[in-house]
């Protein structure tokens, strides 16, 4: 009888595991089913991008220039300062201005800030073929935030960086990311998603931790494979 309990018992924590697995992937196919589908994701090479960032009663208009899983190129200009920070072939550099402990000119990005720039370069997140990608998902449960039923996915990178993503459980579109930013945790509200090309994109996004405080991106325009020439990417040379 003991046995039989003990089997019981072995096979119900078997097949829990096995559904549990399986439950993460329908949560995962039915996120990307909901940005537009594998396939037109997979036909988006590039994408220009035009925000507006608000951040300590400032309005800075912004532009990101993106060749999928390659290189990007992000500038903004500040009280009439030229902003640039660009990775590119996991290579990176950046223009800071005087008002912001920078020079004006072109300078190599610390190798810490180009790992954690990295993710840009992946505008569809990292849960789209997130196996291919070396990441891991376990799925932690269903709860409430801002009043919203979520699925709550732990993912962990291929470089070991830890991610909490929050997935409305109705739309099946992330919500909130929360992460490690600068070495402190901080938080990604996604919201107002529209529909570019057959791919749904979240045109606000707010961002906060301890260190920067509340950064609100609204974008205003994407363009989708627009041809993009690669000298861009490249640091001017003195």
């Amino acid at each position: 009888m003991k046995t039989n309990k003990l089997f019981l018992a072995i096979a119900a924590t078997v097949l829990s595991a096995g559904s549990f697995a399986q439950t993460v992937d329908e949560i995962v196919d039915k996120h990307v089913t909901a940005l537009g589908g594998i396939d037109k994701i997979k036909a988006i090479n590039t994408l220009v991008i035009d925000r507006s960032l608000a951040v300590q009663g400032m309005e800075i208009p912004n532009k990101t220039i993106l060749v999928v899983g390659k290189s990007f190129r992000n500038e903004s200009t500040v009280m009439g300062n030229s902003m640039v920070q660009v990775v590119d072939d996991s290579k990176g550099w950046m223009i800071r201005p005087t008002m912001m402990g920078g020079t004006g000119e072109p300078e190599d990005m610390p190798a810490d800030v180009v790992k954690q720039q990295l993710s840009s370069l992946d505008p569809f997140g990292g849960l789209v073929n997130y196996k291919e990608k070396g990441h891991k998902v376990e799925l932690v449960g269903k709860e409430q935030v801002d009043k919203k039923d979520v699925f709550h996915l732990k993912m962990t990178t291929a470089d070991g960086q830890v991610m909490d993503e929050y997935i409305d459980a109705n739309t099946y579109l992330v919500t909130k990311i929360k992460t490690t930013m600068n070495g402190q945790e901080g938080e990604i509200d996604l919201s107002d998603y529209k529909e570019v090309e057959g791919v749904k994109f979240p045109n606000t996004m707010d961002i906060s931790n301890p260190q920067m405080g509340t950064m609100s991106f609204v974008t205003s325009k994407i363009v989708v494979n627009t041809p993009v020439d690669n000298a861009i990417f490249k640091k001017p040379v003195k």
